[in-house]
């Protein structure tokens, strides 16, 4: 916990910003407050964004000095791609990437490949060693500009300052979200449909052969149809398919084999056997030529993979933009307009951008606090919830510390601002939910690490099939080199390999949706069944996160008071008041359908409670302070307390006598016990943080059987906690609800999120429970342990076809058996591997969960 930032402790007094200083070697922003390398040199202080930029400035500070440091990714912008280089260790501040409507959307900013950390590139685009589409290193904020309105003409809008045309008012400004493009995923889109449409006919003409053949060959124009199909899939395989050929390409170069090297010659080596035998028949042998006297062509194989391979990287893109839009949501939570106070004490709306610090801010009843600050003046309650996960909220005073994005309650606060834009503690949120997203892996590594040698060994073997056949084989030598050599490398096509794991997610997942667990992406379906530690949030989580009564007792003191009676006169004062407490005794008078009167004479207490005139009654409702200020504890040493594990008890004192009290709770949700002992039986260590107090914190933990527990939590703990935990070589999932649960659901192996929780929490998790049911992690477990037995047995059948088919088409049993294996056969058990694992795949859709 040393290395909290400052902004991590609400209460901490907290210096303003410093102003920002420029990293001395790529001359990016760096801000110096809670930068992680820095150095010292010639009574000057050096600050850096990472730790490649600090060792070559050690290496030689002098050099550097003496020239100017090169914008951020000058020097690589001008490569033809992506370079490697050291990953960046900082904590980079979130920024903007906005762009003024006209401008050109050229991306500036640094991307890192979340398989490969050492690649870093500036734009977007494919990891050259993996082929995985790359992130964006920071978290940027939505897009927004700047226009202008009417307040008394709402329809009049102008992107400059001015005057409304109707009522001469001075407009006034306001930030609107631009709704952001992904070219990537544009481009591959517009590709997969126009590849699509060329595909079907394609498809369609191969189906007709097969089911025909003898009629298909007799027909007249028979002739023309190898043209035909050259014709279709040429655009599809060189055009849609393209990209995938620069990425093979790319693993090529980078001596980093990958799926795409697979997909790249699987393609490539269909097309051009079939461009040949469309274009020169004649030199393959008489055996080949069964399509009127014309070898077999496979261009509707070549067209289907890159089709397919297309729409694989639209899903995966687009899963990629939702996971982006929930760091954009979380940076969204702030308000785009501050109600600035002047020197001359008049107030006005600015954008959110133009706060600095030492502004003094206005926050009406029921507004967000636009920035992190202090309180100046005012009384109010904020919902901090987001933060603190607790749906108490918090009474602002004087000297209080608030935070930006917070809700404020039916107060009227005057506040200081004191860290805006990437100093706020939402923005740090931000930070560590984008670095623990970037940190993992998905599920696909699996192949490309098995790719990783059996790419080369089908190559060495096609290569070694084509010198024995034009070494020693029959005549015409060079054509069964080609014919076989081209077997070989279309029956280790990727498909199966390619659809081992995905088949089985989508049918896995979509069997998880029936049962209400909705995984978001594989690699938490595949982390799952291995986790041994289970961290869950309290509010929400394992309770149902609203404050009710659970109990209410009155004593003997006061005659003619009766539990009901007790409660009606509490909740009739408590109508007055906006505490959430008070909310939690009116609505349970409204459920027993106790008739509330108007209470007189009311007056709020901050900190103590409430107290009026209710029937002609004095009546107090409060806390213990507040039961002595009105001597109704008298004499007596202590007062019998009806109470329930983790509830807060108020008092009720009537005509200045003690006359009962209510215990207000968070009840645990009731299949939580369940849920817990059953995850203990298999082994699973539990552990409970919460950012409420450690009284209430350790009544839960003890009625539930958690022994693991720590209260006064705060969002930025709760992820150093998760990773303490990784450290130490469990496999951690964690479980929560709420805006302050996203650090540590993205720091997890896996998250899971409450489906009743926020949708920040939702997105930050790998699995979400619809029904808010801890008992889904139980039918989540087995559907994982059910999808990774599935995957295995895909990748063994997978690999099985592989392994048999790639000895038999290099030729293998032609010296003995005279048989060879021709690219139809090939591709055949190409395709009945893919059916293999799809059929196996199916039956996830009958697991019992």
């Amino acid at each position: 916990m040393d290395n909290l930032d400052p902004v991590d402790i609400p209460n901490a007094v907290q210096p303003a910003a410093k102003e920002r200083e420029k990293d001395p070697v790529c001359g990016m922003t760096v801000n110096p407050t809670t930068a992680r390398f820095k150095m010292l040199h010639n009574e000057t202080e050096y600050f850096f964004c990472s730790a490649g930029c600090l060792a070559k400035f050690q290496a030689n500070p002098e050099k550097i000095l003496s020239s100017p440091p090169k914008p951020m990714g000058s020097g690589l912008a001008s490569l033809s791609g992506p370079v490697l280089v050291m990953p960046t260790m900082g904590k980079p501040a979130a920024t903007s990437n906005a762009t003024s409507v006209g401008e050109p959307a050229k991306d500036t900013h640094a991307y890192v490949c979340p398989m490969c950390p050492e690649v870093r590139q500036i734009g977007p685009g494919p990891c050259p060693k993996c082929g995985m589409a790359l992130d964006p290193e920071s978290p940027a904020l939505p897009a927004t500009k700047r226009e202008y309105t009417c307040p008394m003409h709402p329809q009049i809008v102008r992107s400059e300052a001015g005057n409304c045309p109707i009522c001469g008012m001075a407009l006034e400004p306001r930030m609107v979200t631009v709704e952001e493009d992904n070219p990537e995923l544009r481009d591959m889109t517009r590709r997969f449909w126009i590849s699509l449409g060329l595909t079907a006919p394609l498809l369609a003409i191969a189906m007709v052969s097969m089911l025909w053949p003898h009629a298909f060959m007799a027909s007249p124009w028979n002739w023309g149809l190898p043209w035909l199909e050259l014709l279709l899939a040429t655009p599809v395989v060189l055009w849609g398919g393209w990209p995938f050929f620069q990425r093979g390409w790319a693993s090529v170069v980078n001596r980093s084999t990958n799926m795409f090297t697979l997909i790249a010659m699987g393609t490539g080596v269909a097309y051009l056997y079939s461009v040949v035998a469309t274009l020169f028949p004649q030199i393959f042998p008489a055996s080949f030529r069964s399509m009127g006297d014309r070898p077999d062509v496979y261009f509707e194989a070549a067209a289907a993979i890159v089709t397919l391979v297309l729409l694989g990287q639209v899903l995966e893109l687009r899963a990629r933009s939702q996971t982006s839009s929930a760091i954009r949501a979380l940076l969204d939570l702030s308000p785009k307009m501050a109600r600035l106070i002047s020197e001359d004490g008049s107030d006005r709306d600015i954008p959110l951008d133009d706060v600095k610090p030492g502004d003094r801010l206005r926050v009406r009843p029921g507004e967000k606090i636009p920035v992190d600050g202090a309180v100046l003046e005012g009384l109010s309650a904020v919902d901090e919830s987001m933060i603190t996960g607790e749906s108490v909220p918090v009474e602002k005073m004087a000297s209080s510390r608030v935070i930006g994005a917070t809700v404020n309650g039916n107060g009227s606060l005057v506040m200081r601002a004191e860290r805006v834009g990437s100093e706020t503690m939402l923005a740090q949120i931000v930070q560590m939910v984008s670095q623990a997203q970037r940190t993992r892996a998905p599920i696909q590594r699996l192949a490309d690490k098995v790719a990783g040698w059996f790419v080369p060994a089908v190559i060495a073997i096609a290569v070694v099939t084509f010198i024995v056949w034009v070494s020693f084989g029959p005549e015409p030598r060079f054509a069964h080199a080609i014919v076989n050599a081209v077997a070989v490398l279309i029956i280790a096509c990727p498909c199966a390999l390619g659809l081992a794991t995905p088949m089985a997610i989508m049918v896995g997942t979509g069997r998880g949706a029936h049962a209400g667990v909705l995984i978001k992406n594989a690699e938490a379906l595949e982390t799952l069944e291995k986790v041994d530690t289970i961290v869950f949030d309290k509010t929400g989580t394992l309770t149902e996160g609203k404050p009710k009564v659970v109990v209410f007792s009155m004593t003997e003191i006061v005659p003619g008071i009766s539990g009901n009676e007790l409660l009606r006169l509490a909740a009739s004062l408590e109508r007055a008041s906006e505490h959430p407490l008070a909310a939690a005794v009116v609505l349970k008078a409204n459920e027993l359908k106790l008739n509330l009167s108007e209470p007189v004479n009311f007056q709020s207490i901050p900190g103590q409670g409430v107290r009026g005139t209710v029937e002609g009654k004095s009546v107090a409702v409060g806390n213990s302070a507040l039961m002595r200020a009105v001597g109704a504890f008298g004499e007596k040493a202590s007062i019998p307390v009806v109470k329930v594990p983790g509830s807060t008890v108020i008092y009720v004192a009537v005509d200045g006598k003690y006359a009962g009290n209510i215990a207000i709770a968070d009840p645990v949700k009731p299949s939580t016990p369940k849920a817990l002992r059953d995850l203990i039986v298999q082994g699973i260590r539990l552990v409970m943080l919460t950012g409420d107090n450690q009284a209430t914190t350790q009544e839960i933990a003890q009625s539930l059987g958690i022994e693991d527990f720590k209260a006064e939590i705060l969002p930025a703990q709760k992820a150093e906690i998760v990773k303490k935990l990784q450290s130490e070589g469990h496999i951690v999932a964690m479980a929560g609800d709420g805006i302050n649960d996203a650090p540590a659901l993205a720091q997890a192996h896996v998250g899971i999120a409450m489906g009743t929780g926020t949708d920040i929490a939702m997105e930050s998790g790998g699995i979400t429970l619809l029904k808010g049911d801890l008992e889904g992690i139980l039918r989540a477990r087995k559907l994982s342990q059910a999808t990774m037995r599935n995957i295995r047995q895909n990748l063994f059948f997978a690999f099985v076809y592989n392994s048999i088919g790639v000895p038999i088409a290099a030729g293998v049993l032609y010296p003995v058996f005279g048989l060879l294996l021709s690219p139809i056969l090939a591709a055949a058990a190409m395709s009945l591997s893919s059916v293999s694992v799809i059929t196996n795949s199916l039956r996830l859709r009958k697991v019992k969960l």
